[in-house]
């Protein structure tokens, strides 16, 4: 008996040793939400006093509480009542991302199809550029696009944005990956009963890859929402600057008010980040192991 015991004792301890980095790793995941949650709660006072060393230049070390001593909804209200500017920027952000997304689905699935379900010669020479331009950093590509929008007379307008995002290769890559997998034999069953190629694409290709056009869409979403260099290089006039131009432009004396957009802006690709987690996870796996 005393030896069961020891051993139940044992597995436990190696248990907790076990989750301690993960746990310890999603504090520090978590600890940045906390932080905004709080700072969005508290008075232009409380900020002050904590924060005086980074806002006002004061000597000393920034101090913080994880429960304001003096919880105000002030931020928020005057975010969500009195900041027209925010609500603007949000909708170029959601129209930047809409128009991809679109795009993507126009343009990103029938490529993505077209690679995995019909074999030609050059194939995989195709392929393999996919791969390339999406290793490619932005900084690489950012002046030929440049040139070739300011020919179309595309520059300061918001299509300069949405373009380059619709050819991008990441959801065509990972599309492509989850229409491998779809039987042939499924395939052909549908042609001798007489269906044509393009009813064979949308009522077997994209159902059975529903899961990677899903989990593709998602995460071209969370990086069209966020995304900084490519509007920051093609748009000039500040009224189309989408959300991640706007937060970095408020003013550290209106702090309170910034903890306040920025918490509002995460929300949205965090409640999709959760409704969506079991196809984000298939995408990753996918494109990680697969590749």
């Amino acid at each position: 008996m005393m030896r069961r015991k020891k051993r139940t004792a044992g597995s436990v301890l190696f248990s907790i040793l076990r989750c301690a980095p993960v746990a310890a790793a999603a504090c520090v995941a978590v600890g940045p939400v906390v932080f905004l949650v709080t700072g969005s709660l508290m008075g232009r006072g409380e900020l002050g006093e904590y924060l005086a060393p980074v806002l006002f230049g004061t000597e000393g070390f920034v101090t913080w509480r994880f429960l304001p001593m003096y919880p105000t909804f002030q931020n928020i209200v005057e975010l969500l009542c009195d900041s027209p500017e925010f609500f603007y920027m949000f909708w170029n952000t959601m129209r930047i991302t809409a128009g991809i997304l679109v795009g993507q689905l126009l343009c990103g699935m029938p490529a993505a199809w077209g690679l995995a379900r019909y074999p030609f010669r050059g194939n995989r020479a195709v392929y393999g550029l996919y791969i390339l331009l999406m290793l490619m950093p932005f900084q690489a590509l950012m002046l030929p696009e440049y040139l070739v929008l300011e020919k179309l007379s595309l520059n300061n307008t918001l299509w300069a944005v949405i373009l380059p995002g619709i050819f991008s290769t990441f959801p065509v890559f990972l599309m492509y990956r989850f229409f491998t997998e779809v039987p042939e034999e499924i395939l052909e069953a549908a042609r001798i009963d007489g269906a044509g190629e393009g009813r064979v694409f949308l009522y077997i290709g994209l159902p059975l890859g529903r899961t990677g056009i899903v989990s593709a869409l998602l995460l071209q979403f969370l990086e069209c929402f966020g995304m900084i260099e490519q509007p920051l290089a093609f748009l000039k006039d500040q009224t189309l600057f989408p959300l991640a131009l706007y937060l970095p432009e408020i003013g550290a004396e209106r702090a309170g008010f910034a903890f306040a957009a920025s918490l509002v802006a995460l929300a949205v690709p965090l409640l999709l980040f959760f409704a969506g987690s079991e196809y984000l996870e298939q995408g990753i796996a996918a494109s990680a192991l697969k590749g």
